[in-house]
């Protein structure tokens, strides 16, 4: 028996259909990512799902007992003086339990509510949904304001979720965790089974149908059309049946609601910067702590420079010292000749919330200057899908993805050779992040780039500046992916690998079973692995989600298991290891 289904469902917000006969069937063991453009109801649909708004019409029908938890793009905690007490305050759960999903997701028990960040909320919220021990998760943009640790951390306790239902535009994320995509578009839920990867393809051939069927329509209604004009003859031959068949067509046709249109980005980098950008020479900074210690970095014309780091590293301080914004404790910061920074900024600071739309655009004018010639002021909005009724509204007034939008339509209504970009993909649905995406490939400035979205990364940047700790920083080839090859702890694991004169030394102080465990370690993880990469392979597979509901939940377990036990090995091996090395008389 499915855990929900939802048949015919209608719900509408003023004359706009955010569901319109929309179906869904949900069964035990389903990861569902739920994608689709901004504004088309995701949101909507979960509140629907969690019983906090109501249908106009349909029926939703849920398995009795079924436990939800659900956390808001923008969650909330109770006014208590610290965490822990701020959620147990929200439910009734055991606070042991608590205490070890907060530990997990790295959030202080004892921290202040009114301190924390953004980031910190969201994974307190995230703790407080897991340690409920739903049978089904709602989550809602879950990777905003997440460093990719975090976004890490939480696939991995996704995969012991019985059942959940994300909205997010995170693609690697969508192809780890999901076993199905729903789109929501046009009113209508399309299911896919299988991960994001799939469902590129397979949307693809659909939108390729789609306009085919709506190709051979149009013809066909013109034709008709083309036939009842003619009058008098039509008249005459009386042929009420074609008459009527026009009619139905018309209404068909006034029905069919079209795909909402595509921002029209277009990036101009005007004249060229001098070939040095940006040069850093010793620099430190530091708020209470280093976060920036020593740093040597050269920044040249036509660089992609990526920035990765945990949340409060130091990402957006070394932005602003580059643009030379933020003076640094010691060191020297060199700017180039002609350069002219865009900065977008993660928090939205530089739009100001009183401003119209327009305003933001183009100040005291109707009109924005663009490298290809004059606009004006509301049809360029047009290309970043602002109607002109939006031109007046006040910025405070806007949701976060039309604020993105307004930001990126700022940034490129004016050329820049340098683009600072603070986190851009937040609140931006798959398709307008797969264009700015193109966009950027295609522009021949610089970029500085601070992303979670490990997929962006790859696709755009050409190097990285991770954070190493301490207020260390270090450069690195590549991308996201290229850096996870290359960062110290797997350089680390495969020199302690090859030193196997020194690993026999180190055994000398292990105990006999303690050494015999070390020894059989490897292998098993290799083993572990290799069940996990089949596993994932068999889940991933098109037709996976027509199997019986028990094997589908036999698989998460399993894949939760080994989870657990890559884990548990993984520690045990480093702390084998740790205490080996530490016997070794050459260390």
């Amino acid at each position: 028996m499915p855990l929900l289904t939802l048949a015919d469902a209608e719900l509408a917000y003023g004359d706009v259909p955010l569901l319109d006969g929309a179906d869904l069937a949900l069964e035990q063991g389903e990861r569902i990512g739920l994608i689709g453009r901004n504004g088309t109801g995701k949101s909507s649909l979960l509140g629907v799902i969690a019983g906090s708004i109501q249908l106009d019409h349909g029926v939703l029908k849920r398995q009795d007992g079924l436990r939800i938890a659900i956390v808001p793009q923008e969650p909330q905690l109770a006014p208590k003086a610290t965490v822990k007490e701020a959620l147990l305050a929200q439910a009734s759960i055991r606070e042991h339990h608590l205490e070890a999903f907060l530990h997990r997701l790295e959030v202080d028990p004892q921290a202040s509510v009114a301190t924390l960040s953004g980031g910190e909320t969201k994974r307190a919220a995230l703790a407080l949904a897991f340690a409920t021990d739903p049978d089904l998760l709602l989550l809602d943009e879950p990777t905003n304001h997440l460093d990719i640790d975090g976004i890490v951390r939480l696939e991995n306790l996704l995969a012991r979720q019985p059942s959940a239902i994300v909205v997010t535009h995170d693609r690697a994320f969508l192809d780890r965790f999901a076993t199905r995509i729903i789109e929501l578009d046009r009113g209508r839920l399309y299911s896919f089974p299988g991960n994001f990867t799939s469902w590129e393809q397979r949307k693809a051939q659909q939108l390729a149908s789609e306009a085919l069927a709506q190709r051979r329509f149009d013809k066909f209604w013109a034709e008709e059309e083309a036939w009842i004009r003619k009058g008098i003859e039509a008249r005459r031959t009386r042929n009420e049946g074609r008459v009527k068949r026009l009619e139905r067509l018309r209404d068909e046709r006034s029905a069919r609601r079209e795909r909402m249109g595509k921002i029209n980005l277009t990036l101009s980098a005007g004249e060229r910067s001098g070939k040095l950008v940006a040069e850093l020479t010793n620099v430190t900074k530091s708020f209470g702590r280093p976060v920036v210690k020593d740093l040597d970095l050269i920044v040249t014309r036509g660089d992609r420079l990526g920035l990765i780091g945990a949340n409060g590293s130091g990402k957006t301080t070394i932005l602003n010292l580059i643009l030379g914004t933020l003076a640094p404790d010691a060191g020297q910061i060199r700017l180039g000749t002609n350069v002219r920074p865009a900065y977008f900024d993660q928090m939205r600071e530089t739009l100001d919330p009183e401003k119209s739309v327009a305003e933001t655009i183009s100040p005291g004018g109707d009109w924005v200057d663009l490298e290809s010639g004059r606009k004006h002021v509301l049809s360029y909005l047009g290309d970043f899908l602002f109607p002109p009724r939006r031109a007046n509204a006040k910025v405070r007034m806007l949701s976060g993805g039309e604020r993105n939008r307004l930001l990126l339509a700022r940034l490129f209504a004016r050329p820049a050779n340098v683009l600072v970009l603070d986190e851009p993909t937040n609140d931006l649905d798959l398709e307008s992040l797969e264009l700015l995406e193109a966009a950027l490939q295609g522009y021949d400035g610089t970029i500085l780039l601070v992303s979670h979205d490990r997929a962006f990364l790859d696709n755009v940047v050409t190097q990285t500046l991770a954070a190493e700790g301490g207020g260390a920083w270090k450069e690195y080839a590549g991308g996201y992916s290229d850096w996870l090859r290359q960062r110290p702890q797997v350089k680390e694991a495969a020199a302690q690998k090859k030193a196997a004169p020194v690993r026999e030394k180190a055994r000398a102080k292990l105990t006999y079973k303690e050494t015999r465990e070390l020894e059989a370690l490897p292998g098993e993880i290799q083993a572990l692995e290799a069940e996990q990469k089949a596993l994932l392979g068999r889940m991933n597979a098109p037709d996976y989600f027509r199997h019986p509901a028990e094997v589908l939940r036999a698989d998460q377990e399993r894949n939760g298991e080994i989870e657990g036990l890559l884990l548990e090995k993984l520690e045990r091996w480093e702390e084998l290891e740790v205490k080996a090395k530490a016997a070794s008389p050459s260390t």
